[in-house]
């Protein structure tokens, strides 16, 4: 039976307007409580569900996605990835005469009650959702709906979902390598634990290590969660162990580690060569400027939003796992650039 209902026939049997009776899906204010529970007794007695009522529409397609990114306020909001990737995702969406709504959460608990009434309205066609650790049971719970959605960075288990990513091993290993072969050999690492990237980005430095023979040593690898705080207190961390060169997950976190170098005298690239990952500003902001893996934050985006249109617009689309290529952008803070 609730298949066959419409908007129409709810606002029918609740005795309100189609108008009212969207309204009250759409969760808006100014409606009274009587009405509200007028309607919502017509849905619980059907059985009907608000996606089913929001997908009753003619065109059947809102031509609205969801941007979820479970981070935080302040990561988003300070961290120069976000405002690239954002603004990239904006622009394919304007482009494509969609509308964005962007979700962000801090908690676990925070992101699935977020995305449990996302999928209980059914007013978004599709998600776009940043991979993070906190976002794990959330990209479960989406991988179990039938909503469309696109993870972008690599997803934490195997579940059979559609993601888009750079090559985070290939560009740790590139930068890694690349101090190693400049005559480098006590090369130290910043690298991050908040999510696969980090993770990945700590395996391509191991595995360039191996290649090379050098031993891999607890004592020369640090962690920072991609702030500039954190990229400082790393550093204070590493500096007694004396590495002649560090390899840094990001550039702010790069950012932070100069700090703290200038404070204790030590002078980059003479007595510490860098390379940092993302090429993002604070690359060409620091002094030196930095040595950096250049990811396609932009080119991710905009990738992400076309691969969430082609699932959104056809039928049994496979999932697949798309991996997009970083570059080495040579600067002065590797000490291999001649200046003058």
């Amino acid at each position: 039976m609730s298949s066959k209902l419409t908007i129409k026939r709810i606002a029918e049997l609740a005795g309100v307007s189609k108008a009212t009776v969207s309204r009250v899906l759409n969760g808006y204010p100014h409606i009274s409580d009587q009405v509200r529970e007028q309607v919502q007794k017509v849905i619980d007695e059907t059985g009907y569900q608000p996606n089913q009522v929001a997908r009753s529409l003619a065109s059947d397609r809102s031509n609205i996605i969801g941007l979820v990114i479970p981070s935080g306020p302040q990561a988003v909001f300070t961290d120069p990835y976000f405002s690239v990737l954002i603004e990239s995702i904006s622009q394919a969406t304007n482009s494509n005469k969609l509308t964005l709504a962007l979700f962000i959460f801090q908690t676990e608990e925070e992101g699935l009650d977020t995305v449990s009434g996302i999928l209980s309205t059914g007013l978004l066609d599709g998600l776009i959702i940043t991979a993070d650790y906190k976002g794990e049971l959330v990209t479960s719970k989406l991988a179990s709906n039938s909503m469309p959605f696109v993870l972008i960075g690599r997803p934490n288990q195997p579940l059979g979902i559609t993601s888009i990513d750079t090559d985070n091993v290939a560009g740790s290993y590139q930068a890694t390598m690349y101090l190693i072969e400049s005559g480098y050999k006590r090369v130290a690492t910043i690298a991050s634990n908040q999510n696969t990237s980090g993770e990945d980005r700590l395996t391509g430095y191991c595995k360039a290590l191996e290649e090379v023979g050098l031993p891999f040593t607890e004592k020369l690898v640090a962690y920072g969660d991609y702030s500039l705080d954190s990229g400082y207190d790393a550093m204070k961390q590493l500096a007694p162990e004396k590495p002649d060169s560090v390899y840094i997950a990001s550039d702010t976190m790069a950012l932070g580690a100069l700090r703290y170098l200038r404070e204790i005298n030590v002078q980059v690239p003479d007595d510490v060569a860098i390379v940092s990952h993302d090429d993002l500003a604070p690359a060409l902001q620091a002094d030196p400027q930095l040595t950096t893996i250049q990811q396609p934050i932009a080119s991710t985006g905009i990738r992400a939003v076309e691969v969430l249109m082609e699932l959104i617009a056809g039928d049994n689309i496979p999932a697949r796992q798309i991996v997009l290529p970083n570059k080495l952008i040579v600067r002065a803070s590797c000490g291999t650039v001649q200046l003058g």
